[in-house]
């Protein structure tokens, strides 16, 4: 009788390390600017730790519960890659588990923009098949797979020693030269998924973030610049060399170290320029220099006309999107990568906020407004802890603004108005506003549909039509707030910032190319490295005369700094990330990826690739070589000392404030 043969046994391991290994390369091809670099490797080591761990862990099992074990895992990696491919396509940045424990995932699902994720969830669903392709081989193979029939004692061993394995290789690894900056403290999600892949991405992430691992500070020497005089400086009380010489902790001993040496920047012709005056702030929801037309906007293009002109302004796009965006522009540092800087903010000691600022001075009606969820991203505690009087929807802001999606810019300022606008008495209002808000289609957008009429007979594509119906929006509200401050007699009184939180990323598109519609916008193709992130900072006070045009690059981190300058306020800037646009210093505009842009060159961390733009200042090969390095360090330094600033309080510590 012949024996029927056993059909070969594969093993556990080397399927998960296949299982991984593939679900790395779909999301790798997906979202990573680079596919074929050093990552892949890290990628392939990673693929194999992740495997054998996992298969390692389930053997501990028996029998019967390790095949059950074996296939929650299988479906476990199924939902963490298909989860962060569809939340990448969605806000162009990775989930962090900061954001599961924090609450973000569930405002997002149960508020005004689920419908907008579930789209993106439909969008997606050639991506998902590709991604449930090995759950679907594990489930209908898996009797196939090798089971071990080695004694529990054996069995534990060999998940020690697969542990301890987990442990050594990537310690190892930080020895490397190419050591990446996530490893050495500069945590950032998308430069992790690039360099190590999405597995050790979430490790680093759980390490850092959710279990609060210490990051020790280690700064990098940087090459002095010029020293500007004490008392020509916008400095503060504070002496960083006698607090260097007393600290016995050594992160605020190096912090206190470096503000020694580091130089700030000088009082100016504009310092002052706008002393006792109102000001309106606004950080605008997806805004856009696109936005801005004669026709369409015309509000809005007189007051880019008629203010000041900031020919080099960029808006980054950060971790948390929407809020780390607007934390910049109100903060003056640049965010944490991990975190939800803005609530990790929020009982912090913020002198430097403008409610603070404000309220310091003597005025009383300082009032924030957001005309979505009140509590959405805990702007209920970030924005009282910057001296405002804050309303949102569900706190106030309801009694005026109509609850559609996105709720309307116009309602929010024609219905809060009267609240800070009295005769004679100064103020500042801040709006964080939603009419710009993705989507772009009729469908779902209540504000293309309000505005329509006025798009329909243009000549582009309908979601560039609808991207305009929503800013016809904006356009309006700061129309209506012209005219009530014409009506009190405030007009020239009364300055009016307006930036963008980020780029109006709902112009990427799923099908037709994802840069088809900015193209179409543009006129060519995008360079999505810098160009893409091209912006606008309205700066603009009816009556002030010759507004200055400023050409040196420029950012949202420099906006606080400079309107503490026209305002006259005191602070120090050696405390801020940002610089006095206004000042001589050297223009510098920074990315989450370690990419930057100064007046003379610009770096592109992604292809490791440094552009000259200044050839009289960088004549020579070698020079710009130096240049790069010393700014490249510069930054490092920047991104370290603003998380540092967050995580310690620092100005609470300084100012010796309880």
């Amino acid at each position: 009788m012949e024996t029927q043969k056993k059909p070969r046994r594969i093993s556990v391991a080397a399927v998960f390390v296949a299982v991984i290994l593939y679900m790395e390369l779909v999301l790798r091809g997906l979202t990573c600017a680079v596919f074929f670099d050093s990552g892949l490797l890290f990628v392939l080591l990673y693929s194999v730790l992740g495997g054998t761990l996992t298969a390692a862990f389930c053997a501990l099992f028996s029998p019967r519960a390790r095949r059950v074990a074996e296939g929650i895992a299988v479906v476990f990696l199924f939902v963490l890659y298909t989860t962060q491919a569809v939340y990448y396509r969605f806000f162009n940045k990775y989930l962090i588990v900061y954001s599961l424990t924090s609450g973000g995932v569930t405002q997002v699902l149960s508020g005004d923009m689920a419908r907008n994720v579930w789209a993106t969830i439909f969008n997606s669903l050639l991506i998902l098949l590709a991604l449930a392709l090995p759950m679907v081989l594990y489930f209908v193979f898996a009797g196939r797979f090798f089971r071990s029939t080695q004694t529990a004692a054996r069995r534990l061993c060999r998940f020690g020693a697969v542990l301890a394995a987990q442990a050594v290789l990537p310690l190892a690894i930080t020895l490397m030269p190419q050591i990446s900056a996530a490893q050495a403290g500069l945590f950032d999600p998308n430069d992790a998924v690039d360099e190590f892949g999405l597995l050790r991405t979430e490790v680093l992430d759980v390490y850092y973030n959710l279990l609060g691992a210490p990051q020790k500070l280690e700064l990098e020497e940087e090459v002095p610049t010029a020293a500007v005089p004490h008392r020509q400086a916008n400095v503060s009380y504070v002496d960083f060399a006698a607090l260097a010489q007393s600290e016995t902790d050594k992160t605020f001993k190096a912090m206190h170290t470096y503000f020694t040496e580091k130089q700030p920047t000088e009082k100016n012709a504009y310092t002052g320029m706008y002393a006792g005056y109102n000001l309106v702030y606004v950080v605008a929801e997806g805004f856009s220099p696109y936005a801005i037309d004669p026709v369409l906007t015309p509000t809005l293009y007189t007051m880019r006309e008629d203010g000041f002109d900031f020919q080099n302004f960029y808006t980054p796009i950060w971790g948390v999107s929407t809020s780390d965006g607007e934390y910049t522009a109100c903060t003056g540092l640049i965010p944490k990568a991990g975190v939800w800087s803005f609530y990790e903010s929020h009982d912090n000691y913020m002198p430097y906020s403008l409610g603070n600022m404000f309220r310091t001075h003597g005025v009383r009606n300082v009032f924030a407004y957001h005309n979505n969820s009140h509590s959405y991203y805990h702007r209920d505690l970030s924005h009282p802890n910057m001296g405002y009087t804050y309303t949102g929807m569900g706190s106030g802001v309801e009694a005026y603004v109509q609850n559609v999606w996105p709720q309307s810019d116009l309602e929010m300022v024609a219905g809060s108005l009267s609240e800070y606008l009295r005769a004679d008495e100064p103020f500042h209002a801040y709006y964080m506003t939603v009419s710009g808000h993705l989507d772009y289609d009729r469908k779902t957008n209540a504000m293309v549909e309000k505005n329509w009429a006025l798009v329909e007979d243009l000549n582009c594509s309908d979601t560039l039509k609808a991207y305009y119906a929503c800013n016809i929006e904006l356009d309006r509200a700061m129309e209506r707030l012209l005219a009530e401050l014409r009506a009190a007699g405030a007009e020239e009184k009364t300055v009016i910032a307006i930036t963008p939180d980020h780029y109006p990323y709902g112009l990427e598109q799923e099908t037709g190319g994802r840069y088809a519609l900015w193209e179409e916008l543009l006129g060519h193709e995008v360079d999505t490295a810098f160009e893409l992130y091209k912006s606008c900072f309205l700066l603009y006070c009816a009556g002030t005369e010759n507004p200055p045009t400023v050409e040196k690059v420029c950012y949202s981190a420099d906006i606080l700094p400079t309107l503490l300058n026209l305002f006259g306020f005191e602070y120090d800037s050696r405390l801020l990330t940002g610089q006095d646009i206004l000042s001589r210093a050297e223009g510098l505009v920074m990315f989450d990826n370690g990419s930057f842009m100064t007046d003379y060159g610009r770096y592109n961390a992604d292809m490791d690739e440094f552009i000259v733009t200044a050839r009289d200042r960088l004549a020579t090969e070698a020079a710009a070589k130096r240049y790069c390095a010393d700014m490249q360090a510069r930054v490092n330094n920047h991104f370290k000392i603003a998380a540092k600033i967050l995580e310690t309080d620092y100005y609470r510590h300084i100012f010796r404030r309880r």
